[in-house]
């Protein structure tokens, strides 16, 4: 994400939207009741003629709208911001839909910008200078293909060595790692660290073949041994720690750790609170070290003033992407979880 303006007395910033994590961060950043501005397109206003408007031609034109619902589609590539029209040429009061991908500006009007608003448009500028990590977890019979992304990880491709039933002719072990390297030829970024990982001698196979056909792609690349393979060989790898030379300064290293330490803090019943509860009264104490929060749970319910209490105390906050795997463990255990400096 690149900050193109900012007008601390109008409350407004305006960005370019740089990559697919930047639609997660402006899912974050936009909240209902804040003004979106950017270019849309929308059918002539024609009052005269309601069958003639319904067929007109839309037309190029920007729209501020007061937003009343954000949804993000990863898979898409896109952010759709729901709302009514307060600002523009036409149709004010009318509710409009403004579907934002990636190389679009907006620019987002809030009356008052929270701290961890503003932290988040900085991280997103600072995130989008790190390449992202591509993850090859391979057997002998299938390889998937995923990056990861400030959102999580996002599946790329699965490629079998084989297709099932008679009327599919048995794929040669050639073609299967030569179909690998095409997709991750495909889904290369000059920069991008290439991790394979699984749990026989595919992945050396993959290794040396991609260091001998495609030497550029490859000479970034790490190869880790894992008992599974799939999303479950990847969360494997994040989980053990292996890896960390790659993975260390990536987001969803750091929430992994940190979700996984709240956990083994829970099974030893040690230094930890969790649940809005028990995290106020801990907050209330000035105990927390590091809050963990879920970001669903600040879209959801007012947890800002504890992530505030925290802060005044000099704890560190760290909102925890619903999306990645320890959200979701996160999200089993309240969506809110402290490490704390003392016993309460």
């Amino acid at each position: 994400m690149r900050v193109l303006n900012q007008e601390e007395q109008t409350g407004e910033i305006k960005v370019l939207i740089e990559t697919l994590d930047d639609l997660w961060h402006l899912y974050n950043i936009i909240n209902p009741g804040d003004i979106v501005i950017a270019v849309t397109f929308r059918r002539d206003e024609v009052k005269a003629d309601k069958i003639r408007a319904e067929r007109a031609e839309k037309k190029r034109m920007v729209l501020g709208i007061r937003v009343e619902k954000i949804e993000f589609h990863d898979s898409e590539s896109r952010l759709r911001i729901l709302g009514v029209i307060e600002e523009g040429p036409q149709d004010i009061g009318a509710h409009h839909t403004l579907i934002l991908s990636e190389r679009e500006n907006l620019t987002i009007r809030k009356e008052e910008w929270s701290k961890v608003a503003l932290e988040r448009i900085a991280r997103a500028v600072d995130d989008s200078k790190k390449p992202k990590i591509l993850f090859i977890a391979i057997e002998t019979d299938e390889a998937y293909l995923a990056a990861s992304r400030q959102f999580g990880i996002q599946e790329i491709a699965t490629i079998n060595a084989s297709s099932s039933g008679k009327m599919y002719d048995q794929k040669e072990s050639g073609d299967f790692y030569g179909e690998v390297l095409e997709k991750i030829k495909m889904s290369y970024e000059p920069g991008t660290p290439i991790v394979i990982l699984g749990p026989g001698f595919a992945k050396e196979t993959l290794m040396s073949l991609g260091k001998s056909k495609e030497p550029e792609i490859f000479a970034n690349s790490y190869i880790y041994h894992t008992g599974q393979a799939g999303t479950a060989g990847i969360q494997e790898l994040m989980k053990s720690g292996m890896g960390a030379e790659v993975i260390k300064d990536s987001r969803i290293s750091m929430e992994t750790k940190l979700v996984e330490e709240a956990l083994e803090r829970i099974a030893k019943d040690n230094l930890i609170s969790y649940g809005p509860l028990d995290v106020k009264h801990a907050a209330d104490m000035s105990a927390i070290d590091t809050l963990l929060v879920l970001d669903s749970e600040i879209r959801k319910n007012n947890v800002e003033s504890i992530m505030n209490q925290v802060e005044e105390a000099r704890g560190k906050v760290v909102v925890i992407s619903e999306n990645f795997e320890a959200g979701k463990k996160l999200e089993s255990i309240g969506g809110i979880a402290a490490l704390l400096r003392f016993s309460i």
